[in-house]
């Protein structure tokens, strides 16, 4: 397994005015650093289970999730809110054009608005089915020269044969899943041997900005705090839960996308207008207007920029899986090598 680290630093998109002031008590300040990286290493999640598509994690409501990008889909400027999506489809399309051959019939999981078929040709695939959650999302789809077939489903429980696709992809929606451990035994089902998924989900680091603020203000405000960003797979986890779902040849690199906004209330607004608002059932519905004061305060203080914005880090993990083929290059038998690393230096 590889592991590429990148920063791509994208300039926000938000130019609404500064972000509400708010008061920080003076003995908070000198908890900040402190508390950080314990807020931070408690961010992440390892999902385990067992089972197809029902798995026994049930940390996220999908019926609210489907009405919160279906409200993001019919919002009037709704493109606005598309760059992140872009970005990422767009590199996981450079991706697939990374592999040299021609994919008769993919799948797009979660699909959106084509955000990752509007970059690939039909040279490279030949037919598309895309698929979502929201209906309102696939009224939208972008153009593209690949036949496209949209499908309404769940990613949870995909209505797909045996053996189907040459390739699957997947861009910024696996993150949402209940049971990911199960949702990777569909997608490697339902390719055929010597398919190849590919696909893109958020980490375990990802808006760790947003989370430490919103936590260290109700701590100062409330005496204790809630959940309000939703949790996320570690990328120490990602590579075995691939194999354990029977993936081969695997491939985990990471991007950190940083996005500039002028502060805490623009990065709520465009991630509500993302559809990528909390669902979790434990999160915390209301936040105080003091706790938001302080928040964004306490956003400005620890993470903001000289020229008053503020960064939200989305960690982009990228995986690469195989489906198990007799052609495929296999590691030779142990014991099988004939020269000795002690040798190593003897070679000419």
């Amino acid at each position: 397994m590889s592991s590429r680290g990148t920063q791509k630093v994208l300039q926000g998109l938000r130019t609404a005015g500064s972000a509400p002031a708010g008061w920080i008590g003076s003995g908070l300040a000198s908890r900040y650093c402190r508390l950080t990286g314990e807020l931070r290493s408690g961010s992440s999640r390892a999902l385990s289970g067992s089972g197809s598509g029902r798995g026994s994690m049930n940390v996220f409501n999908r019926e609210m999730k489907k009405r919160q990008k279906n409200w993001a889909a019919v919002l009037q400027n709704g493109h606005q809110y598309d760059y992140l999506r872009d970005e990422v489809g767009s590199r996981v399309a450079d991706r697939v054009y990374d592999i040299a051959r021609t994919f008769p019939l993919a799948l797009d999981i979660g699909g959106g608005k084509s955000h990752i078929a509007e970059h690939l040709s039909k040279n490279v695939v030949e037919r598309l089915f895309l698929t979502d959650i929201s209906q309102q999302t696939l009224k939208f789809q972008r153009q593209s020269e690949i036949p496209t077939q949209r499908v309404l489903a769940d990613e949870e429980f995909l209505p797909f044969r045996e053996n189907t696709f040459d390739l699957v992809l997947s861009s910024l929606t696996l993150h949402w899943i209940n049971d990911l451990p199960g949702g990777l035994r569909q997608i490697h089902q339902i390719l055929k041997p010597d398919g190849v998924f590919i696909g893109a989900m958020v980490g375990g680091e990802t808006l760790y900005e947003l989370r430490c603020s919103l936590q260290l203000a109700e701590m100062e405000r409330e005496g204790g705090f809630s959940p309000h960003v939703s949790p996320y797979t570690a990328v120490t986890d990602l590579g075995n839960l691939l194999g354990q779902a029977g993936f081969t040849m695997l491939t985990v690199d990471i991007d950190d996308v940083q996005v500039y906004y002028p502060g805490i209330m623009e990065v709520m607004t465009d991630l509500q207008g993302m559809g990528e608002s909390n669902c979790a059932w434990n999160r915390r519905s209301m936040l105080h207007r003091d706790t938001m004061l302080a928040a964004a305060a306490i956003y400005k203080e620890m993470y903001g920029s000289e020229d008053g914005s503020v960064p939200a880090t989305f960690e982009i993990l990228y995986m690469i899986g195989w489906k198990p083929h007799e052609s495929q290059a296999k590691p030779a038998k142990r014991g099988s090598a004939t020269v000795s690393f002690g040798d190593l230096s003897n070679i000419s």
